[in-house]
């Protein structure tokens, strides 16, 4: 399963960031972003994404996310 977010990272840093941390409460998972997309895209992928606890990890650090339609 893949779940698609929309968010405001700019950096690659800070990407790296949140990359690391969902990784560490979802270590089964592949996780990455695509800067250069106009949404900011985080992309999930697991057997089973907890998709409001990944929006509540983003979010705790300060940046908005949210499912992409």
């Amino acid at each position: 399963m893949v779940e698609v977010f929309k968010t405001n990272v700019q950096e690659i840093a800070e990407a790296q960031e949140i990359v690391t941390l969902l990784t560490l409460h979802f270590p089964e998972s592949k996780i990455n972003f695509d800067l250069h997309d106009c949404d900011k895209i985080l992309r999930v992928e697991a057997g089973d994404v907890h998709v409001s606890r990944v929006m509540d990890l983003v979010q705790q650090n300060g940046f908005l996310c949210n499912v992409l339609d």
